[in-house]
């Protein structure tokens, strides 16, 4: 009886040391599937069709949320998620969704705006300078600029980082700089993990070069 309690207690030990690291793999493995759905929606599927397949995301990344609340990476992509949806809604009706997006990516930041080499930052940025300004959204292309460039020190040789900075500058008519940033963009390394976002990132790089080579003639 003494050993079976003995048992029990060293369990309990246990979990109370492990727990913590089995509740970090479970929010990477949420982040993980997130990424992969959304990477399927967002360079697989036609356009058409995007709206309605992000719509049902937000509300899987919702209940991701709910389950990891103190996970800053499961709140950076659940705001690019509502950012998506928004995207590919469009119109004045997508205004709530990149409003929610933007509160997702604070809370990413007030957690940790480290993580994922910045991606909140940069992808808080990039809502910023695509958004509408006042009085019907909240675009600011000098706050736009402010969270970009963070996202560009916490992450100076990831892919989205210099290349939506880069979208940033061509949307300035700043052509030559934003092609510096695209070659970065370019030569950022892949990331093994998600070879299809990488692979589209890839493919709308090229597509912004080809536009900016077109300003240039």
């Amino acid at each position: 009886m003494k050993l079976s309690q003995g048992y029990k207690k060293l369990s309990l030990v246990a979990l109370l040391l492990f727990s913590p690291l089995l509740w970090a793999d479970a929010a990477d493995d949420t982040v993980t599937a997130l990424q992969k759905s959304w990477a399927q929606i967002k360079y697989r599927m036609p356009e058409n069709q995007q709206a309605a397949a992000f719509d049902k995301l937000v509300y899987e990344a919702q209940s991701a949320t709910a389950q990891h609340p103190d996970s800053a990476a499961v709140w950076v992509w659940s705001g690019i998620i509502r950012a998506s949806y928004a995207g590919a809604k469009g119109g004045l009706g997508a205004l709530s969704a990149v409003k929610a997006a933007k509160a997702d990516l604070e809370h990413a930041i007030a957690i940790d705006g480290r993580v994922q080499d910045g991606a909140a930052y940069t992808s808080l940025g990039s809502l910023y300078y695509q958004v509408p300004g006042w009085p019907i959204g909240f675009g600011d292309d000098k706050k736009a600029a402010e969270y970009l460039r963070k996202g560009l020190q916490l992450g100076a040789e990831d892919i989205d980082a210099n290349y939506f900075y880069a979208d940033y500058l061509y949307h300035q008519k700043n052509y030559a700089q934003a092609m510096e940033y695209l070659k970065r963009a370019e030569a950022a390394p892949a990331d093994p993990q998600r070879p299809l976002a990488s692979e589209g990132r890839l493919g709308e790089i090229k597509s912004l070069q080809e536009k900016i080579r077109k300003q240039l003639q």
